[in-house]
């Protein structure tokens, strides 16, 4: 059983004692921490809250938004939605906040409380220390009367909505893509994938798809992070039905990953590669992505004449850089595609239209296109962490090792920098692992890299 309690929100596992998994005590308190700090703001403010469609989804948005009503604050019910969704419903219903009920790409046994602000992103840094210290005193709470309760009021057309803005974009073509009309399968790993990426689909009247796992159960028939490991249904699919294109949705909606059409993976990393080589080629513009995400980006970016910059690890972070720079394309190597002229969150039903734009427009393969792109090669490693573990003083002694004779970034874990490869070691916000990332032009350096660096963390463990 593990219980995660970041800035972004709190996620654990189903079942178990209070504190040692999601339990309801926990989602309770965490619900009614936010919505305090919600109304130091407004007395009376409107939540939105939206799911996916995993197993325990239902009961933790029940419990939250029952949370929410007992100390006044109106809850609009957004049902089964993505979290670009719930992102674009904050902005579009003048919300003061909302909560997103998914653990991303965790398995089934997962959940979190996804937090945001008035302007549809996530809580910042402080705004999440204040409400882990607010959860820890929730036993001195004054709730309202009855007379004063919130309402809870349901609203299920912002997915509609949220397709609509992106098929209407100037950058969305969908005569091209309609005339292109490629044959795709789609992996909606049975959640809200299935509703979301369908009706988008629709919309952009592409007629040749099929939806596999699209049950909405939220049993998930292979682990939802799209690696390559995990996706041999839907690559046996496309080889076998001749498909130009796969597309990978998460339980939420928020990550994007594409397949070739031989069935190979794209690469979680060229998702937001690809889209901003296309709407770079469009605007001149800035770039952002975390520093855990390909060199390809940078090279793209500079081949356009604009500029790149690294943030932090985390959505929020990347957001913050992305509005310093004022960039017009950002996301994460993880597939997730941020386009502020929509919101500023990941967001795969747009990289999904704003791929597809560029596809229709070269008219290549899917594996011409990949070659044509700057050539990376990425290693994802992790190591599972202990109660004793001290990831600070792990990080340091390799950080004293390293500082003298390599460029080492210290904003985020540690970065170090050679000069024809990279590894990025840090600890998770979302599980009890530190993450050992790693790049080079071959994936045999790739590999090679991070696991000098696994075994050298495991001899200081």
């Amino acid at each position: 059983m593990t219980l995660i309690k970041s800035i972004s929100g709190i996620r654990g596992t189903i079942g178990g004692k209070q504190g040692e998994g999601l339990s309801p005590i926990d989602a309770l308190k965490y619900a009614l921490a936010y919505g305090m700090q919600i109304k130091e703001k407004n007395n009376k403010p409107t939540v939105a809250i939206g799911r996916d469609a995993r197993i325990s989804g239902e009961m933790i948005s029940n419990i939250v938004s029952g949370a929410l009503c007992s100390i006044g604050i109106d809850v609009i019910d957004l049902g089964l939605s993505t979290t670009p969704t719930v992102e674009f419903a904050v902005k579009e219903l003048k919300a003061d906040g909302g909560i997103i009920i998914t653990a991303s790409h965790n398995p089934k046994q997962w959940n979190a409380l996804k937090l945001l602000n008035h302007l549809g992103e996530f809580i910042n840094d402080a705004q999440g220390k204040q409400i882990i210290e607010m959860a820890e005193k929730i036993d001195t709470l004054d709730f309202e009367s009855v007379d004063n309760l919130g309402k809870i009021s349901k609203n299920d057309t912002l997915i509609d909505k949220h397709i609509d803005k992106i098929i209407h974009s100037k950058w969305t073509q969908k005569e091209a893509i309609a005339k292109s009309n490629p044959k795709i399968i789609v992996d909606a790993i049975n959640s809200t994938g299935a509703i979301a990426v369908k009706k988008l689909l629709e919309a952009l009247r592409i007629s040749n798809f099929e939806i596999l796992n699209d049950d909405l159960s939220g049993d998930f028939v292979h682990n939802p992070e799209p690696l390559a490991e995990h996706l041999t249904q839907i690559s046996d699919a496309i080889k076998s039905k001749k498909a130009d294109i796969g597309i990978v949705v998460d339980p939420d909606v928020d990550r994007l990953c594409f397949l070739c059409e031989d069935g190979s993976m794209f690469g979680e990393e060229y998702t937001l590669v690809a889209v901003a080589d296309y709407i770079l080629s469009k605007e001149k513009g800035n770039t952002v992505s975390n520093m855990s995400s390909t060199r390809a980006l940078r090279d793209i970016t500079e081949k356009h004449g604009g500029s790149y910059q690294a943030s932090a690890v985390g959505e929020v972070n990347v957001v913050t850089k992305m509005k310093e720079i004022q960039a017009i394309i950002g996301g994460e190597g993880n597939g997730g595609v941020i386009f502020p002229e929509n919101h500023y969150g990941r967001d795969a039903l747009v990289g999904i239209a704003l791929f597809l734009s560029y596809y229709a427009e070269i008219s290549i393969k899917m594996t011409e296109i990949k070659a044509a792109l700057p050539h990376y090669e990425m290693s994802k490693n992790k190591i599972e962490l202990t109660p004793s573990t001290d990831v600070d003083a792990i990080i340091t002694s390799i950080w004293n090792r390293y500082k003298d004779t390599e460029s080492c970034n210290t904003i985020d874990g540690l970065k170090i920098d050679f000069a024809d490869k990279w590894v990025h070691l840090r600890k998770s916000n979302t599980e009890p692992i530190i993450r050992i990332y790693s790049e080079a032009k071959s994936k045999i350096d790739a590999d090679g890299i991070a696991l000098r660096f696994v075994d050298e963390i495991k001899g200081l463990m």
